[in-house]
């Protein structure tokens, strides 16, 4: 059985590798946060030269939308892979995944909200 910190990681390094494959980049930074039967990942720096120029060129709302409904729609695409690899790492099923992206930070963030609360061992005290 993992502590939460070894789900946590684990979490980090699936989503790092999601990103690079389904996005073409991998965040600088990436947290993970399981909070009862809540995950929360937190990527930065995850905007390509690309997205950051689309989102320069055009007025302010609309390169922001834009870039908004597209990696919502890359998102709601790759759901199961997401849900898959979640449930692998916390052996809990996905009830629900919500998602956000910030234009000006490059920040994103995705909540996904577990069946239970998952099972793990409490980390060795040093």
């Amino acid at each position: 059985m993992k502590t939460q910190g070894e789900i946590e990681a684990a979490i980090c390094e699936g989503m790092t590798r999601f990103e690079q494959e389904y996005m073409g980049r991998g965040p600088k930074d990436i947290h993970a946060h399981l909070i009862g039967d809540l995950l929360v990942v937190r990527l930065q720096g995850v905007l390509t030269a690309a997205e950051r120029q689309l989102v320069k060129s055009l007025p302010a709302e609309k390169g922001r939308d834009l870039l908004k409904e597209v990696r919502t729609q890359l998102i709601e695409t790759a759901r199961s892979v997401l849900e898959a690899l979640v449930q692998d790492v916390t052996g809990v099923k996905v009830l629900s995944l919500h998602h956000d992206i910030s234009v000006l930070t490059g920040e994103e963030v995705v909540i996904f909200t577990l069946a239970e609360l998952p099972s793990f061992r409490e980390a060795k005290k040093k």
